[in-house]
């Protein structure tokens, strides 16, 4: 149980990705262009797919959360880390820190989620195409979204309950560029032991379990793929999942490294590369990674492209 105030740390400090002026001046505008093209990419297809009715389908539903939740993660930390990147002193109060790793985590278990719901929703197009319609309907991806949030929001819970009930006296400098639970359980004046393994059961829970569902519905999906006797059949299914794949492996890669292994006392370079991966890099690239390589979404853009240019003209 969480004994009191036994919090006396109100504020923590960012050593940040670099303590050099000049390094951070093109960390700022590296950062900004990719918040930029995160947020104009996720937008556009959040957009385009409430705008057009013929990606008004479950692949599509569920990309649209996911790109809600990209943009959310991705607003979480990165105008944090470019404000700091042109002050000299990089602070952030407790409750701001807290609020950064309950959205965080509910952010990030929500995206794990997704991408196993999504993966189920093409191995059911894949390997059950005549049923697809009647599984895949409007309420069961309702109801797999809702539950991907609310997998989000318990992880969350849980994690931060355990991290803010340790008590944080004193050190308060945090050798990362945002606040995440790895980075700040260094900073406690406990032992973090049960923190660790409740972060670790969790971890396995949204990540390992989800991991183990896409692995399963991508093993039959590539084995249906395999019997079909059409080329072209082979070709649009691989090229329908060959994006989701893509982001799979990204964000789990990143994210695995990150919360799966036993936690250090200290803060490498490396684990500060892998953050920025997974929580500005990866948000910026999944718009990219399924619009390009997607007919459907590149069509919907031309038509509401051309649509806006016609009542211009009209106008």
């Amino acid at each position: 149980n969480c004994k009191g105030n036994q919090t006396y740390v109100t504020e923590f400090v960012f050593l940040g990705l670099s303590q050099d002026p000049h390094t951070q001046v093109l960390l700022f505008f590296l950062f900004l262009i990719i918040y930029l093209l995160t947020v104009l990419g996720n937008l556009l297809i959040v957009v385009l797919i409430h705008i057009d009715s013929r990606l008004h389908t479950p692949m599509y539903f569920f990309l649209r959360n996911l790109s809600f939740a990209d943009l959310c993660f991705s607003t979480t930390t990165v105008p944090q880390v470019l404000v700091h990147f042109l002050v000299k002193r990089k602070t952030i109060s407790f409750a701001g820190c807290s609020t950064q790793i309950v959205v965080l985590l509910l952010v990030g278990g929500t995206e794990c989620a997704l991408l196993a719901v999504m993966s189920y929703d093409r191995y059911v197009a894949v390997c059950k195409p005549l049923h697809y319609t009647t599984i895949m309907t409007h309420r069961v991806c309702a109801q797999l979204a809702t539950g991907s949030w609310a997998s989000g929001a318990f992880v969350s819970l849980v994690d931060t309950t355990f991290m803010l009930c340790l008590p944080y006296r004193g050190n308060n400098i945090i050798n990362h560029f945002f606040c995440e639970p790895p980075a700040l359980l260094k900073l406690a004046s406990a032992d973090t032991y049960r923190t660790e393994m409740a972060i670790f059961a969790m971890g396995v829970a949204i990540l390992l379990a989800p991991v183990s569902l896409i692995l399963v519905s991508y093993w039959n999906i590539i084995s249906t793929v395999i019997q079909m006797q059409s080329g072209e059949g082979r070709l649009k299914a691989f090229s329908t999942c060959g994006s989701h794949l893509t982001v799979v492996v990204l964000f789990y890669g990143s994210a695995i490294f990150a919360y799966m292994r036993p936690n250090s006392k200290i803060m490498n370079e490396r684990d500060k590369v892998i953050s920025v991966f997974y929580s500005a890099v990866t948000p910026m690239l999944n718009p990219i990674i399924y619009s390009l390589r997607n007919k459907d979404v590149k069509g919907a853009l031309r038509r509401v492209t051309a649509n806006r240019f016609f009542e211009s003209g009209n106008l």
